[in-house]
């Protein structure tokens, strides 16, 4: 096939894309079934563009040369390959499933003109391809649309005129044809959609149709009115959910899981079973050599483990369904990405920024100085002396790998703030293909004293370097009530014992212990900074006569609980 070939293939296809980006946000809303996860439109999009960036690929379009003695049957493989690393979710697997199937029967007719004939014969394969990689499959979704398409196309196709082209027909003869075919089905589609709410009771109790369905629709309108040379054929607005649905939750599991599984032998069927016994929601589709896998889980790390001697596992998407509101994933998992991706497969818009911030934290105030600074707060409970994580409550390398994908920045900092934390965020830097640094920022002090030096315009290692000499420079202490009396007699729980660093320099009541530790961080400071906790029991003025001196003091609310006071000296 011609490189004029591939760009007419392309142009169709983008055609679709820009369609589904256009109503991506309106087929979010839509979201209801089988989670509520408001991701359909991403998830769809992603596919798209993954097919995309595979035919620019073979162009030579995406910076490289292009690729040299290229035929429908390559290109239609590369393609079909490509949808299945790019898809994401259910919708996603599914769409890959319809490219497959139309990419299989077109590469099954070597030098047959691409006509209404195949283009039926492409669509109907591609419904069966759909049908056959969902282990029940819903109707009233999208599968019913596309089957219900393929119906009308082939009983269109019986009363056409010029079913069969001639092999000299131009490229404006072969795209009105196709594009009169297409639109007859389309209509049949629309018909479809709207019926899908008497089909499944979920869309009609949350007052929608199908939002793969109304994808797809979406996308075929915008194939349509390229073939014609012409802006997509327009759609009636669809109503969101009602705003009693909730927004991408799951009572039964939490995490929506996705990976891809590269190897040779593989069985598509093989592991559904163990997999169903990890949770639900389970597409297991591909080839011998290539699987992608989709389920929701409580365990995605054993969903990974079971596929450990049959492959490599790569490009691992988790998403957290108890999160309200939350349509962020995590793309991640060891090596480099196959040719196909690329970097544009983050599900959210890069903006101008080169890195992005995440940081740990719980105190309102701490929160809100970390915001202040630019960073995405994840949820993680200190200790009594604002160090070492409390493991009960520090987040999970999944739930950091959820925030790191959240940022709009391709390079992400991260600072932990606490032991745990830190071994967490390790964890989940390892997994990510975005490029992960990790601060050793094991307090909240060193925390914001390395957020304030964050700049977005530099690069994550950049910034991590620069962090790690600030935190270099910084000395912290801490004042807070002892948990338990001292077994040398020292202090009572309940007493104040106050820290710099690691040695107890302090003990007794709260004001003299306060005193203690601000005049050892005094020394040789220029400014000391305080978190106030949530129970403090000195007032501000106090604290401040107390700090009085030629260093310069900064008090703010931290709201920590546990620990009256945070300190830090630079």
């Amino acid at each position: 096939m011609s490189d004029s070939s591939i760009v007419r293939f392309r142009g169709v296809i983008e055609a679709g894309l820009a369609a589904l980006e256009a109503q991506r946000e309106q087929v979010n809303a839509l979201n209801v079934f089988p989670v509520a996860d408001h991701d359909t439109g991403d998830n769809m999009v992603l596919t798209l563009r993954a097919v995309v960036q595979e035919l620019d690929r073979l162009a030579g379009d995406s910076g490289g040369s292009p690729v040299a003695d290229v035929d429908r049957e390559d290109i239609v493989a590369s393609v079909a390959r490509a949808a299945l690393l790019g898809a994401r979710g259910s919708s996603g697997v599914i769409v890959s499933q319809l490219v497959r199937g139309a990419a299989e029967e077109l590469a099954s007719r070597p030098g047959e003109l691409v006509d209404p004939v195949l283009i039926c014969a492409a669509m109907a394969r591609a419904a069966d391809q759909a049908y056959g990689s969902v282990r029940t499959p819903t109707e009233g979704t999208m599968l019913t649309v596309v089957r219900e398409m393929t119906a009308r196309m082939a009983s269109e196709l019986a009363h056409m005129r010029e079913a069969r082209l001639p092999a000299q027909a131009s490229a404006l003869e072969q795209n009105a044809v196709i594009a009169e075919l297409v639109e007859r089905a389309l209509q049949a589609g629309r018909e479809s959609m709207q019926r899908g709410p008497e089909l499944l009771p979920a869309l009609r109790e949350a007052g929608v149709v199908d939002a793969g369905a109304y994808g797809l629709v979406v996308m075929l309108s915008g194939i349509v009115g390229a073939l014609r040379g012409a802006a997509p054929v327009p759609l009636e607005h669809a109503a969101g959910a009602r705003a009693t649905q909730p927004q991408h939750f799951s009572t039964t599991y939490r995490y929506c899981v996705n990976f891809v599984v590269t190897g040779t032998g593989l069985e598509v069927r093989r592991y559904v079973p163990e997999l169903e016994a990890l949770g639900d929601a389970v597409l297991v589709v591909g080839d011998a050599t290539t699987l992608r896998v989709h389920l929701h889980t409580d365990d995605p790390d054993a969903a990974t483990a079971l596929f450990d001697s049959a492959g490599a596992v790569s490009l691992l998407d988790i998403a957290d369904m108890r999160k309200p509101g939350s349509g962020d994933t995590v793309r991640a998992l060891g090596g480099s990405p196959p040719q196909a991706m690329s970097e544009e497969r983050v599900t959210r818009t890069p903006t101008e920024e080169v890195s992005g911030m995440v940081a740990v934290a719980s105190g309102p105030g701490i929160r809100s100085l970390f915001e202040s600074l630019g960073a995405r707060v994840l949820d993680g409970a200190p200790a009594r002396d604002g160090r070492d994580g409390d493991s009960s409550s520090s987040p999970s390398p999944y739930d950091l790998l959820a925030a790191v994908h959240a940022t709009d920045a391709g390079e992400v900092v991260v600072l932990p703030n606490s032991t745990e934390a830190l071994r967490a965020a390790r964890r989940a830097a390892a997994l990510s293909e975005k490029t992960v640094c990790v601060v050793d920022s094991r307090s909240y002090q060193a925390g914001l004293a390395a957020a304030a030096v964050m700049d977005p315009g530099r690069d994550a290692r950049a910034n991590a370097e620069h962090m790690e000499r600030t935190i270099e420079h910084i000395t912290t202490g801490w004042v807070a009530p002892a948990a338990a009396d001292d077994l040398g007699g020292r202090f009572c729980a309940g007493d104040a014992v106050g820290f710099v660093g690691e040695v107890l320099v302090a003990w007794g009541q709260p004001r003299e212990a306060l005193r203690a530790v601000l005049e050892r961080l005094a020394d040789g400071a220029e400014l000391i900074t305080c978190l106030r906790g949530a129970d403090a029991p000195l007032d501000d003025r106090t604290v401040e006569t107390l700090a009085a001196g030629e260093v310069e003091f900064e008090l703010s609310e931290g709201g920590q609980a546990g620990v009256w006071w945070l300190l830090a000296a630079e």
